[in-house]
């Protein structure tokens, strides 16, 4: 296996075949041909404790009350049994971006700041707010 890159005038070939890893988050189904030539492999959702290291890597200076705080609201809001669409990792991490870059402090309100960073459907916001 080889393949040329113009930008550097060099073709490369490869010892070995790649192995290629392909995620899909269930929202719509693979084809059933391209399901024959693969392997499956079933990731759990991330528990809060492992969800800190994910969070703390991503944000190694992150307060641990925002910590705290955030992963309460994020595994109130997953909690919910009629989203259409629940949030998931990365939805959280961009999130907690924001928390970040704008200095938001996690109360204990009902009201959760940048709320539109994990809500992603008009539906699902109505409902979380009622």
């Amino acid at each position: 296996m080889e393949f040329y890159i113009p930008e550097i005038s060099k073709r490369i070939q490869a010892q070995h075949r790649p192995l290629t890893i392909i995620t899909s988050n269930n929202e719509k189904e693979l084809p059933a041909a391209f399901l024959r030539r693969c392997i499956f492999h079933y990731i759990e959702f991330p528990d809060p404790e492992f969800m800190k290291k994910i969070i703390v890597s991503h944000f190694p200076g992150i307060g641990h009350t925002l910590l705290i705080k955030a992963l309460e609201m994020f595994y109130l809001i997953r909690r919910m049994d009629d989203l259409k669409k629940k949030p998931g990792t990365s939805e959280l991490l961009d999130w907690i971006q924001i928390l970040v870059h704008q200095g938001a402090v996690l109360k204990e309100e009902v009201r959760i700041p940048f709320l539109g960073a994990l809500i992603k459907n008009e539906e699902d916001l109505r409902l979380f707010r009622n």
